[in-house]
């Protein structure tokens, strides 16, 4: 590879790594660090208990990520065929920015208003994660996708974790920045993530080509028509991508339990009584944690092979789920934090690009569509789970310690997963797509 072909190449997989800078703010700053605990003083003020706060939040979540799952896999195959992988980012990447800066507007009693921006904008962002993973196969050489799905994964650490730092700051010493009082220094903070989002969302809109439209695209063919055709033809056509199916359903399971913690541990947290302050700061700890770590496991998958990283992140969230059972102190908190701070970034990129490797790139966004369907349903399980025995039984430790199911399972079938005859079967469609 030439030198100026090299720059170039860096120059698409930074811009497409710094997504994951862009819109990580939201799952650090709105999604787990900032709004759950600041939207159950908000229910509770409104006459609601923190484990009704915390079961209204479960079922949100689940509803949420319900609707993503089952719009997300025609609209991939519409965007495989029409060539439109970024025009549809673009379009959900507007709806969860706009929903995201909204939040701004969130004050006493405003719990329902909440839920639906809450819910809008996480839409938003799921659907455009959805396309913007199935640019990976096109960003990235294979020989090289683990790892650079490792470093979207641990630029997202840092980037959320830097803004997270002055969202903290924004809320602990709200005077030092001008800032009123410090439930407004909640507010400005997710405006604050909006604006972050948008600037550092501009190098993949502006560097990242759109990937080429499927080679049966007709233009006078309805192309959601189309999109259906093709997913019927995906649903089809499973049985020839059997070791990719096997992983989705080990992913379905183990994604349900590292979905659940990421969204449900600060809402559960306050309502076993650790207060705002600890429950940000360790999560801030986990975002720099996670960088060096996130990089470790991309390492570690270059010499071990994808699989026994996951392993490995997986055995410790077992521990971090047991640990939740017994979680009384703030300091109990901070420790399993640092716990998942360890592995997250690296089960989450790892699992990534172990999909995206065994993907074919023609309908990388219709099969990243089903890949992010596994994650939406697992999106929808855990924290409903979450919600009902919280719900039934008064307190959501059970709710806890019930996850280590998913991680178990998920370990064993995974096992089963021959990903070098996935990877194999890709790389023949790739060919005969004449895209090898």
């Amino acid at each position: 590879m030439s030198k100026q072909l090299d720059r170039t190449y860096r120059k698409i997989v930074n811009a497409w790594c710094m997504y994951d800078w862009a819109n990580s703010a939201y799952a650090t700053t709105v999604m787990a660090a900032m709004l759950p605990p600041y939207f159950s003083s908000v229910a509770q003020e409104a006459g609601f208990t923190g484990t009704q706060a915390s079961s209204m939040w479960g079922y949100v979540t689940s509803l949420t990520m319900l609707v993503i799952a089952l719009i997300s896999p025609v609209l991939g195959a519409t965007a495989d065929y029409t060539g439109s992988k970024k025009k549809f980012m673009f379009g959900f990447f507007v709806v969860a920015v706009a929903f995201t800066s909204l939040l701004v507007f969130i004050g006493t009693g405003d719990w329902l208003l909440c839920l639906i921006f809450f819910a809008l904008a996480g839409i938003g962002n799921a659907g455009a994660n959805v396309f913007y993973d199935s640019l990976l196969p096109h960003v990235a050489h294979p020989d090289e996708i683990d790892q650079v799905s490792a470093k979207g994964y641990a630029l997202g650490y840092l980037g959320g974790g830097l803004l997270l730092v002055v969202n903290l700051l924004m809320f602990t010493k709200p005077g030092w920045l001008g800032i009123p009082s410090e439930e407004w220094g909640v507010r400005l903070s997710f405006l604050s993530v909006g604006i972050w989002w948008v600037v550092f969302s501009i190098p993949i809109f502006r560097h990242v080509k759109e990937p080429p439209r499927s080679s049966d695209y007709v233009a006078t063919v309805n192309p959601v028509r189309a999109g259906f055709q093709r997913l019927g033809r995906t649903f089809r056509d499973l049985r020839r991508y059997k070791q990719l199916l096997l992983f989705l359903v080990a992913f379905w399971l183990y994604a349900d339990g590292i979905g659940t913690i990421m969204k449900m541990a600060t809402i559960y947290g306050t309502e076993i009584g650790i207060g705002m302050t600890d429950l940000v700061g360790a999560l801030l700890m986990t975002q720099f944690v996670g960088v060096p770590f996130t990089f470790l496991f991309g390492w570690l998958a270059r010499r071990l092979g994808t699989k026994p990283p996951i392993f490995l992140a997986l055995s410790i969230y077992v521990l971090v789920s047991i640990g939740g059972y017994f979680m009384a102190e703030a300091w109990h908190f901070w420790l399993l934090a640092f716990m998942v701070g360890l592995v997250q970034g690296g089960s989450q990129a790892l699992s990534r690009s172990l999909f995206g490797s065994m993907t074919p790139k023609a309908r990388s966004a219709e099969f990243f569509g089903f890949f992010d369907i596994s994650s939406k349903f697992a999106g929808i399980a855990g924290p409903l789970l979450f919600g009902v025995v919280g719900h039934l039984t008064g307190t959501s430790r059970l709710s806890i310690v019930s996850l280590v199911i998913f991680f178990v399972v998920g370990m064993l079938l995974l096992r089963l997963v021959d990903e070098k005859e996935g990877i194999r079967v890709a790389e023949e469609e790739n060919r005969a797509a004449g895209l090898a």
